[in-house]
């Protein structure tokens, strides 16, 4: 079976780099972007599958890229990362085509079978 292809877009490195590591070791193959510009030329680029996507960033924030790849890739999964309490942003993500959203900190066997799920989703359709 093919490995998952997973690109995890935040602004915070040390996250980023950690939950790549953690990721891989669950035998996924991971991209990272610290900025929605790196995101889309990795999309370009790269064969992805899931996109864990960080909704508050400086710059382009997660709602704007989550928008522009369902624009360029649509049946590419968007699992989007929330936090500071609010599930707002997270609701209007998954009115713009968002998969699901999950709230920081992550559970890591949570992110995983949401990802699991969401491709089961996609080679259903």
């Amino acid at each position: 079976m093919k490995k998952l292809s997973v690109l995890l877009v935040d602004d915070r490195q040390e996250f980023v780099t950690a939950l790549a590591e953690r990721l891989m070791l669950h035998g996924m193959e991971v991209e990272t972007a610290n900025n929605g510009e790196d995101a889309l030329g990795i999309l370009k680029e790269e064969t992805i599958d899931v996109v864990v996507l960080d909704v508050i960033m400086p710059g382009m924030g997660g709602l704007e890229i989550l928008g522009r790849i369902k624009n360029t890739h649509p049946d590419i999964q968007v699992i989007l990362l929330t936090g500071h309490g609010s599930t707002k942003e997270g609701i209007e993500g998954m009115h713009l085509g968002a998969f699901d959203f999950l709230m920081k900190p992550v559970d890591l066997e949570e992110l995983i079978a949401k990802m699991k799920t969401s491709i089961q989703e996609t080679r259903k359709e």
